[in-house]
């Protein structure tokens, strides 16, 4: 719907409504955590509500409750089954590498939430490109005027705005454990360990907008089932090389280089896939079959 506004003001007014929430239920009446669960459950339901009245302002029926065909059901665990097989990957291999990094001692565990916890911030930045890909790229591919060729362009533009952010990102976000680590911990062992991965840190986290900007391209695409099976296979590969790592005695640094391997096979596989000379960016048949589908659907 190309509509960014909508949700951008629903989590503004959901922010401001959990925050005095906190301050009041939490500070004023001394409610706790419970006070804080209050808060963000509020801010949700006005939030929810918010984005429900911009779909009523599209001309959809946000409020209207019905129970869905069986065909319906089938289309929705089509679309989220695979993709919920690719965020399950990606969550459990994040938690590998916790669990990992766990048994190394109170230090490096200390280390790794820090450098971790600093990856997810800016590893979040790459989203707005995922979303532009979702947006624009099925009206090039399969609107009444598709153009392949400008999806293609398209891309490339993604790509290279990925990658550029990526490197401001990478160099920002590994500069100030380098140059200012006293802002984490005072602990000097902490200090060490968390200096010791920037290295990886700094790969991984380049290459991280690049690879959402090539995985929202092929959601817009719906190529699904590329996306799970890949993914899976990715995260399996990774895995087993994250515990031979761990078994040589590589600390810490094995754990992160195993992450490297981890998002820059995500970034060649996506790559591939798109650059297919019979894939849905270069395919007039491909691209035509899966209207088909759209349609049928």
């Amino acid at each position: 719907m190309k509509d960014s506004w909508g949700p951008l003001k629903a989590l503004a007014v959901a922010t401001v409504i959990n925050g005095i929430g906190d301050i009041v239920l939490c500070r004023v009446f001394s409610y706790g955590i419970a006070g804080a669960a209050w808060a963000t459950m509020v801010s949700q339901v006005v939030a929810a509500y918010m984005m429900i009245e911009a779909l009523n302002s599209k001309g959809y029926k946000g409020f209207a409750i019905s129970i869905p065909s069986t065909d319906e059901l089938l289309q929705i665990f089509t679309i989220a089954g695979p993709v919920f097989l690719t965020m399950m990957s990606k969550v459990a291999f994040y938690s590998l590498l916790v669990y990992f990094a766990t048994s190394m001692g109170t230090q490096t565990i200390a280390a790794h939430q820090v450098m971790v916890q600093l990856f997810m911030i800016c590893a979040v930045w790459g989203e707005p490109l995922s979303q532009t890909a979702q947006s624009f790229m099925p009206e090039l591919l399969y609107g009444a005027n598709r153009n392949l060729s400008k999806a293609r362009m398209l891309l490339k533009s993604l790509v290279i705005v990925g990658a550029s952010s990526g490197t401001i990102l990478a160099s920002v976000a590994a500069s100030i454990p380098w140059l200012f680590p006293k802002v984490f911990s005072s602990d000097p062992q902490v200090i060490r360990e968390m200096q010791k991965i920037l290295l990886p840190y700094f790969i991984a986290l380049f290459v991280t907008p690049s690879i959402l900007s090539l995985e929202g391209t092929l959601l817009a695409g719906r190529d699904l089932k590329f996306i799970s099976l890949s993914m899976s296979s990715i995260f399996v590969f990774s895995s087993i090389l994250l515990m031979l790592l761990s078994s040589k005695g590589l600390g810490l640094s094995g754990c992160w280089f195993a992450l490297v391997v981890f998002q820059w096979a995500r970034f060649f596989m996506a790559l591939r896939r798109l650059t297919l000379s019979n894939g849905i960016l270069y395919s007039e048949e491909a691209t035509q079959n899966e209207l088909q589908k759209l349609k049928a659907a």
